[in-house]
């Protein structure tokens, strides 16, 4: 039952004021209310904390973390090559050592510059101001081999299955573009220019000159090597072309070809950048560890490891949120939108302050920081043994990883770590850099020593979103079942209140109603003996 929108006139006979007195009635019950609706919209805004916090715990465990685990997070190599003319991107399976590289040939687009047509424009009919004779088909062809495609053109004429009739020169650039080159007529020029999508000989483009070499000379369209080979004696200008190539490299004695500038060798990436001013240069290829690129890996998984940790120590040290009740509709009237902004993110910041669920989750990430690492998932050692023969134990600080100062550290971030030495972070920025030493030295064991702190970590976070289905979903770190649970609880509970109060309404403005009728019927039997007597 709902609360009731009625409209009730009550105290015109009594002169009681029914509201106030009916509004004491269910004051007790409206407080309760208040008090619910308080504790529903905490509850939302807890599930809306939990959840942004979720999000980068989980992000954090599926991405950086379960990467991390894995050898071929650390293996990055880095190709440097004397000669700019040509750059490598090393592959992981690269070989670490020095190659030796010639570059041959560079790959290049097919290009066709018909000749010059004076007083020919883009619309003029080809029949009547060249002279071709109406129905004449050109071949053309772009590609070669098994990928080639063939296309008709026709002059004028007729159209039919598989020709296409073309009667001007800027229809014929459209015809050409959609045959899959680059076309275009100048007619202030007088040229037709036309170009090859992509380089390399498979991707070039041609006119079949057999048996047409006289229209492609009036065309402006047939080459010098086609004049050549199909005997033609006029005194038309010839089109100037440059044919499709492929790039042409040797790699250590081996050639490779391609259509593209661009070669993939045993997983690396080759670039022709230009071609060599002595064109018998052999080209060093160096291929070793890129120190950088692995320090980046580890700099940028501790610092998103501090991202959370940070805003989780944030989180729980905040001014607890039971200090403060979101306020009521009547209380909001009487304020301007920043103290309503700001007295709700006051209680907003603190609703996971000192809460069990969020210790137990931050306690399982700092515990790994602390951890030392010796023997391997396989129970050898990971690191060597010492002179007793116990496997050695390794630790963060052996890398120059550490917190900072209890005493020196805001308490939101006295459980972030800091590398020595990096220039991003003012607390360890004037240290020496261990860690880059480590991966210089010892590339092996500082691969092997995260992977294990990545891997330990992993396996905790996922054990603390897994191990209580009955109030927690999979992958999360919050008991999200038992908060919404509690959502439906108060919605439940809010509805039995308004029904209450609803009850409460009728039952006084029903008595107060009958008694403003009796009160009615009596002044007007006072009112008629009083006429009567009169």
């Amino acid at each position: 039952m709902a609360r009731s929108d009625l409209i009730r006139l009550t105290g015109m006979n009594s002169g009681l004021d029914t509201e106030s007195i009916i509004k004491a009635y269910t004051s007790k019950a409206e407080a309760r209310l208040t008090k619910a609706k308080g504790s529903l919209q905490k509850n939302k805004w807890k599930q809306d904390a939990w959840k942004g916090l979720n999000k980068k715990v989980y992000s954090l465990y599926s991405g950086t973390l379960s990467n991390n685990r894995l050898s071929s997070a650390y293996i990055k190599k880095k190709t440097t090559t004397s000669n700019s003319a040509l750059s490598v991107i090393a592959g992981d399976a690269a070989a670490d050592g020095v190659q030796t590289a010639k570059i041959k040939a560079t790959a290049s687009a097919g290009y066709l510059t018909s000749a010059k047509l004076d007083g020919l424009s883009g619309s003029d009919s080809l029949t009547e101001k060249l002279g071709i004779a109406e129905g004449t088909d050109l071949s053309f062809t772009v590609g070669k081999g098994d990928g080639a495609k063939n296309f008709t053109f026709r002059i004028g004429g007729e159209a039919e299955d598989g020709v296409t009739v073309v009667n001007s020169m800027d229809e014929l650039a459209s015809a050409l573009k959609k045959a899959g080159v680059n076309a275009n007529f100048d007619g202030a020029n007088g040229r037709l220019f036309i170009s090859s999508k992509t380089s390399g000989e498979s991707n070039d483009f041609s006119f079949d000159a057999a048996g047409n070499t006289e229209t492609l000379a009036k065309l402006g369209l047939l080459t010098q090597s086609q004049a050549k080979a199909n005997g033609y004696t006029g005194n038309a200008q010839l089109a100037s072309k440059a044919d499709g190539k492929n790039a042409v490299l040797e790699l250590n004695g081996a050639e490779f070809v391609s259509d593209t500038n661009t070669f993939s060798i045993n997983g690396s990436t080759y670039t022709i950048n230009s071609m060599p001013s002595d064109p018998n240069e052999e080209i060093s290829v160096t291929t070793g560890t890129d120190y950088d690129a692995v320090y980046d890996v580890i700099k940028d998984m501790i610092k998103e490891y501090n991202d959370v940790i940070n805003e989780m120590s944030k989180l729980y040290s905040a001014d607890p949120a039971r200090k403060y009740d979101p306020l009521t509709d009547e209380q909001k009237d009487e304020m301007t939108d920043d103290e309503i902004k700001d007295w709700e993110n006051k209680i907003k910041d603190g609703l996971l302050s000192g809460d069990d669920t969020l210790y137990d989750v931050r306690q399982a990430m700092i515990d790994v920081t602390l951890k030392g690492f010796s023997t391997g998932r396989d129970g050898n050692p990971m690191f060597g043994t010492d002179a007793n023969g116990k496997a050695v134990t390794m630790y963060l600080a052996d890398f120059g990883i550490a917190t900072g100062g209890y005493f020196d550290t805001e308490e939101s971030q006295r459980y972030a770590l800091h590398i020595d030495g990096n220039p991003d972070d003012e607390v360890s920025a004037g240290k020496s850099d261990k860690l880059k030493s480590m991966i210089a030295s010892d590339p092996e064991k500082t691969m092997r020593f995260f992977q294990e702190f990545s891997a330990t970590l992993y396996d905790n976070l996922y054990k603390k979103m897994s191990s209580n289905p009955k109030f927690s979903s999979i992958y999360k770190v919050y008991n999200d079942k038992q908060l919404a649970s509690e959502q439906t609880d108060w919605e439940k509970k809010i509805k039995d209140i308004e029904d209450e109060i609803s009850g409460i309404e009728d039952k006084w403005y029903a008595r107060f109603t009958s008694m403003e009728k009796a009160l009615a019927n009596m002044q007007g039997s006072q009112n008629a003996v009083t006429s009567m007597l009169g």
